[in-house]
């Protein structure tokens, strides 16, 4: 591996366009074969988990599973509402939807308790995942019916219409995230280079990477399903690591062409910035990669997904930095090397002197790193106890698994969910008792739920509109329909009889105290009470709040195992970078701080209200399930990135022969400049996350923002160099001190550079 780098950079460099036709041909070439393959997405069953995965089974195996439902309100545009056309409404609501091939069936209307709402419930065919893409034809047909119907207003809701909203909402904030990140990435890069040619060259590598990323995980997810979270993360992290590749490999490369004094060509300098940035790159990137594997170990669907989507884009990063990148780089050399006789001429004719290099410091650098240089026990002790600070809110941290009640309210299905949850208070929520039995124990586990229903009914946290409901005066139709009847528990049972499923409605939202409260009761009293005593009956509950509440159960035990592997892959890949015991463990260390102080302020921010106005946000109380164990795994694999390319630098300058004090001041000048303005490229990719409406994605980008700023100016401008400065020697331990590297050689006008051992 040491010497990869410098191979393929010397065989790009010599047939430098073979290798950027190749590159080019490569990602048209994923692409394609992503498009031909197509996506194969997750399942319902994909994402079943702990005992409502296990509810969802049993009744899936009886023709009992959950079936998308969208609901159509009829209200007046003002005053009373007139029952006699909200009826034809209803009946062209009917006769509109029972036409389509979407629907499976359409039940008859009802009337809130009010008399101010027309209810048709609607039933979709085909699984319930598939209801986002199936419901376009319904909202097309209800919008037709509210056309027809002037005065009446004629509006639908319901899981599938919001999850489209959701869907077509996340797509918008991804266009107005890459519309900030962009331009900010393109600025910073103009300012660190000072050519549009060179800025152009980062960004062209990370779009062509997330291009052929997206290719392949599209050809990936017929090995393990995509939840259709991938896309999202591979242009989030394809941007922010691809930009930071390309960077450090160009920084070096213009440094060994000042270092040269035109006395070496473009092929023997882009092999002089492999044989150091380059295999600083193929370490970065296979640290984040073995980083984001844990994430397989959490054994969901989504964070496999979004395991996948990273390491394909990071793989994708790292093999563009060394093969097309080296081509370029030639290419614009040889161009630079025409130019330059004719600027010279031209700056001498002016008068102007030849442009000196620019330090590798500039002032505000300078200021960081002197309390590190002059003071090191002193700043490691206050940069330590701010971050331990930082970290304390992460100790008071809840977690949520945000259900549709959290969604925005930009989102016109999600206006409609809240009238109708306003109008039938008993839709919010649905608790669904599933049984398994024998054949023969049909009738006595229908009584006994039926029993189960009755008890829930006289308990105050679940809907109790059935005993409410006044009986229609005439038979039940469009233009007569009942009065709120729907919440009245019911059993379903499987035609061979072993499978039955109990439906129990909750009047409060999903994500409320009385909600959870109401599964726990449900679990813990009424069905140990009723169907629990059966002997030889299994029984499980599924739901939207026990679909919430199990998954973030299966978060949290996911998470010290997760951790453990994570900590322990950092160690070994640190060790195995630098051969040193003790840089491991400090990277660990160094990690664990970074990650704990981001998700403090994370905390901070998001768990409490006094941030809402500021970053346009309502409060869930509690941090999004998915959001702390996938940032932790990203902020191991970024800082390790951070970690990888400063010590590089330090230990370069050993090779060199350098003291261990005056090393690490070397690295840490050399690798400032580069790794902030990375670091600003960063954070604005992230950042620009915290403007988008999903609260669990604001989260994310606020936090991996937060966690990047914080690893490159505090932690590796203040307590690494602290650290280093104070070990010496030590920290390099067990390794012996290296003798001047042979790629540091003084390089001839004639050859190119050896490759480093």
């Amino acid at each position: 591996m040491r010497h990869l780098p410098v191979r393929m950079a010397r065989w790009s460099a010599r047939h430098a366009g073979r290798a950027i036709a190749g590159w080019f041909a490569f990602v048209v070439l994923c692409l394609v074969a992503g498009i031909a393959l197509g996506t194969n997405e997750a399942t319902t069953k994909d994402f079943w988990v702990g005992e409502a995965g296990r509810a969802e089974a049993t009744a899936t195996e009886g023709g009992l599973e959950r079936s998308p439902t969208e609901r159509i309100m009829i209200r007046a545009g003002s005053g009373k509402l007139d029952m006699a056309a909200a009826g034809a409404a209803a009946r062209d609501v009917t006769e509109r939807m029972r036409g389509l091939p979407e629907v499976e069936s359409v039940a008859a209307p009802v009337r809130s308790k009010d008399g101010e709402v027309l209810l048709v419930s609607v039933v979709l065919n085909g699984p319930e995942l598939k209801g986002k893409k199936n419901v376009v034809p319904l909202l097309e047909q209800t919008a037709a019916v509210g056309a027809d119907h002037p005065h009446l207003v004629v509006e639908e809701t319901g899981s599938p219409a919001i999850s489209k909203g959701v869907n077509d909402q996340r797509d918008e904030d991804l266009a107005l995230s890459e519309r900030i990140s962009l331009p900010v990435t393109v600025i910073t890069l103009l300012i660190v280079f000072g050519s549009v040619i060179m800025a152009g060259v980062p960004l062209l590598l990370a779009l062509s990477s997330i291009a052929a990323a997206i290719g392949l995980s599209m050809v990936a997810s017929h090995v393990m399903p995509d939840a259709g979270v991938g896309t999202n993360l591979i242009l989030l992290i394809g941007l922010a690591v691809g930009v930071d590749y390309t960077l450090f490999y160009l920084k070096r490369e213009r440094e060994e062409r000042a270092r040269a004094g035109g006395r070496l060509g473009p092929e023997a300098l882009v092999e002089l910035a492999a044989a150091t940035a380059g295999r600083a790159i193929v370490i970065s990137g296979l640290a984040v990669i073995v980083s984001t594997a844990t994430l397989y170990l959490a054994t969901d669907v989504i964070f496999s997904s979004l395991a996948t989507g990273t390491i394909l884009v990071v793989a994708v990063a790292v093999a563009s930095s060394l093969t097309v990148l080296p081509a370029l780089l030639v290419v614009i050399g040889r161009r630079a090397d025409r130019l330059a006789p004719r600027r010279a001429a031209r700056r001498a004719a002016r008068g102007k002197p030849a442009r000196a290099g620019k330090p590798e410091t500039g002032r505000l650098f300078g200021a960081l790193l002197r309390p590190a240089r002059t003071r090191p026990a002193l700043t490691l002790c206050l940069s330590v106890l701010v971050m331990l600070g930082l970290t304390v809110p992460a100790l008071g941290l809840k977690l949520i698994d945000p259900g549709k009640d959290t969604f925005s309210r930009d989102i016109p299905a999600m206006r409609v969910y809240d009238r109708l949850t306003e109008s039938f208070p008993e839709l919010f929520v649905t608790h669904e008792v599933v049984t398994r039995s024998t054949p023969e124990q049909a009738a006595q586990v229908k009584r006994a739920l039926e029993d189960l229903g009755r008890r829930a009914q006289a308990d105050p946290l679940f809907a109790q509109d059935a005993q409410d409901a006044k009986s229609p005066e005439s038979p039940e139709s469009p233009t007569n329909p009942r009065t709120a009847a729907i919440s009245e528990p019911t059993v379903r049972t499987s035609a061979d009889g072993r499978i039955s499923v109990l439906e129990l409605s909750v009047p409060h939202p999903a994500p409320s105290a009385e909600a959870i409260e109401s599964l726990t009761r449900l679990r813990q009293d009424h069905i140990p009470a009723t169907v629990g005593r059966l002997s030889g009956v299994e029984t499980a509950v599924s739901g939207d709040v026990a679909r919430g509440r199990d998954y973030v159960s299966h978060e949290s035990d996911k998470l010290p195992l997760v951790l453990g592997f994570l900590m322990l892959m950092t160690f070994l890949m640190t060790v195995w970078a630098f051969r040193s015991v003790v840089l491991g463990a400090i990277g660990v260390v160094l990690n664990l701080l970074s990650a704990g102080a981001s998700l403090g302020l994370l905390v901070l921010v998001f768990q409490g209200t006094w941030a809402e106005g500021l970053l346009a946000f309502d409060s869930l109380g509690a941090i999004a399930s998915r959001v702390p164990l996938f940032l932790v795994v990203i902020l191991f694999g970024l800082s390790m990135d951070y970690q990888v390319f400063v010590v590089s630098r330090i230990q370069e300058a050993r090779q060199n022969g350098m003291p261990a004090r005056e090393a690490v001041l070397e690295g840490i000048n050399r690798s400032a400049k580069v790794v902030t303005s990375a670091a600003i490229v960063m954070v604005t990719v992230f950042g620009a996350f915290v403007a988008l409406h999903l609260t669990e994605m604001k989260q994310m980008g606020f936090c991996l923002a937060v966690a990047v700023l914080l690893d490159a100016v505090v932690i590796r401008l203040m307590v690494l160099p602290s650290v280093l400065l104070l070990l010496g020697e030590r920290a390099w331990w067990p390794a012996r001190r290296p003798g001047r590297a042979v790629g540091a050689q003084e390089p001839t006008a004639a050859g190119s550079p050896a490759e480093v051992g």
